[in-house]
């Protein structure tokens, strides 16, 4: 339960920063600013299921957001942009988010990992949960 507490902290600080990144002036941005907003909603939904959902639906769920969230963000870093976006590594926000982003990708993927082998008896047999 401890993976999936610090997953879902992880997953929710991403999202809290995307809101306020939305509120602070992104929500003016074509494309991107709507995306933000998806961001920190969806984040924030995805953080509770991982608690109180005990399923690898979840954990898959924060994953996927870490990734998906961080390699929009590595895009934006590029010449060439995320639709007409274009971001540096610098500041607070950036940093807060990369490395929860970070953090839900690790964190979530080692609580599939440790829930996958516990629901494996010793014998190798699946363990039925209700």
């Amino acid at each position: 339960m401890v993976l999936r507490v610090l997953t879902a902290v992880c997953v929710a600080v991403s999202a809290v920063v995307h809101l306020y990144l939305w509120q602070d002036g992104m929500k003016s941005v074509d494309v991107v600013g709507p995306a933000f907003l998806l961001n920190g909603v969806g984040g924030l939904v995805i953080a509770v299921l991982v608690i109180v959902w005990r399923h690898w639906i979840p954990l898959l769920g924060a994953v996927g957001f870490g990734v998906a969230t961080l390699t929009a963000f590595v895009i934006s870093t590029t010449p060439s942009g995320f639709f007409g976006v274009h971001e540096r590594w610098v500041g607070l926000p950036v940093w807060l988010s990369a490395i929860s982003e970070i953090g839900a990708i690790v964190l979530g993927g080692a609580a599939l990992v440790v829930e996958r082998r516990g629901a494996v008896s010793p014998a190798g047999a699946a363990v039925r949960r209700g």
